[in-house]
């Protein structure tokens, strides 16, 4: 009978004591795996203290925070159970050392173990890696937890897959190989998984998204900033403080709207029309334009403007008899330079991006008369009071130049005049 020395000195004294060599055996063996598991866990609490104080010494002299991330992610707590570990392997033959098949179980749990701890390691170490970098500027907005979670996948697939070789006692790259035919039915379960890697690359490539963008997204809902985007969901605070989880693939799969190009540019776009009525539409008369020459904002290009019709007309020889003859000026066409004079002195438009006022096509309700203008403040609360203020003023200003806006009849019998 093969044993350590001091293994086999125990059994021979529980012989000696008068206790069957079959018992003694068992009682030798739990007695010894009772004391190494007692040995183990000494090693390892004086190594945790051993490393815990080392690391939080370091950690308060070094300037970088990557160690206080490693120590709040734990990572110095399962390096320290390696070298336990270890000791572990060495002394399980010197225990099982007449139980070969006890041996066999004992190693094949603490190969477990190893695999085990190392995945935990490294997901540790990932945790730590993301942490440091998220406190870096340049990537702040940048998708980490993305690549954190494709290599950890990566890293418990390749752990598991270990475990299951060491259980059913064959080569890794056999029981890799072995796999092969289960392809498709892992493809399935993973489809979500593999559709997010491949979008979270895209999306990084490409610069689709960033971490605090603001994003529209109708076909999910979600209107607001982008909290957190991972490798298969990004999540969206709503500016009503809901989260809304978009897929990470519908982001190269379907459209939506991102926000940050105007939250980079010098202002966020006014884009609104009001609608003028056509029969209210009419040339105007030069004591009517005497009258509006009173609105200080338009004075000059009135007086300016009528001189140069005037003399155009009289070189031509032109009929004023009728209004049609000739050039004329119309109240929409005065209306329509005023507003621009209008938001050309507004303190909140931004005078050097796209500024003027348009019309579009004639519709059954009217002429729109377009507003398109940037204003310089292009938070949310403050655009809204901008372009309120503006249309305020606009909407006041309609009747100054004989003009109307259209509205829907607000009774029947309006409504039968219409009809008729």
């Amino acid at each position: 009978m093969k044993a350590a020395t001091w293994g086999h000195t125990l059994y021979e004294l529980l012989v000696k004591n008068g206790i069957p060599e079959a018992y003694a055996s068992y009682i030798n063996v739990s007695i010894l795996l009772i004391a190494v598991i007692i040995l183990v866990a000494i090693v390892d609490y004086v190594l945790w203290k051993i490393i815990r104080l080392f690391s939080s010494k370091l950690a308060k002299r070094t300037k970088t925070n990557f160690d206080n991330f490693a120590v709040t992610n734990r990572l110095p707590r399962f390096l320290a159970h390696i070298i336990p570990l270890l000791l572990a392997f060495e002394l399980i033959p010197i225990v099982f050392y007449d139980f070969d098949y006890g041996k066999g179980i004992a190693l094949k749990l603490l190969q477990i173990l190893g695999v085990i701890l190392v995945l935990r390691i490294v997901r540790s170490l990932f945790q730590t890696i993301r942490d440091f970098l998220k406190t870096l500027p340049r990537f702040k907005d940048k998708p980490i937890n993305s690549y954190i979670q494709v290599f950890m996948i990566f890293a418990w697939a390749g752990g598991i897959m270990t475990i299951l070789a060491i259980i059913t006692g064959t080569d890794v790259w056999k029981f890799l190989t072995g796999l092969g035919a289960a392809s498709a039915i892992l493809l399935l379960i993973f489809r979500d998984t593999i559709l997010g890697f491949v979008a979270s690359i895209q999306v990084s490539i490409n610069d689709m998204v960033r971490i605090g963008d603001w994003i529209t997204f109708e076909k999910y809902g979600a209107d607001g900033d982008v909290v957190e985007i991972n490798l298969a969901t990004v999540k969206v605070q709503n500016f009503d403080k809901t989260i809304t989880t978009i897929p990470t693939y519908a982001l190269i799969s379907d459209s939506f709207k991102n926000w940050r190009g105007m939250q980079s540019s010098g202002g966020r776009r006014i884009k609104r029309a009001l609608i003028i009525k056509q029969q209210s539409i009419k040339f105007l008369a030069n004591e009517e334009i005497n009258e509006m020459g009173k609105i200080q904002l338009i004075a000059p290009y009135l007086k300016e403007r009528q001189g140069k019709i005037q003399e155009s007309n009289q070189e031509q020889n032109i009929d004023k008899s009728l209004l049609i003859n000739g050039r004329n000026m119309t109240n929409l066409g005065v209306f329509r330079k005023y507003i621009e004079s209008y938001l050309e002195n507004h303190s909140a438009i931004n005078d050097d991006m796209t500024l003027m006022t348009r019309q579009l096509a004639p519709t059954p309700q009217g002429i729109p008369l377009e507003v398109y203008a940037f204003s310089s403040d292009k938070r949310w609360q403050n655009y809204e009071y901008i372009m309120a203020d503006i249309f305020d003023h606009i909407l006041a200003a309609v009747p100054y130049f004989d003009l109307e806006v259209f509205e829907l009849p607000t009774n029947l019998n309006s409504l039968s005049q219409i009809e008729e």
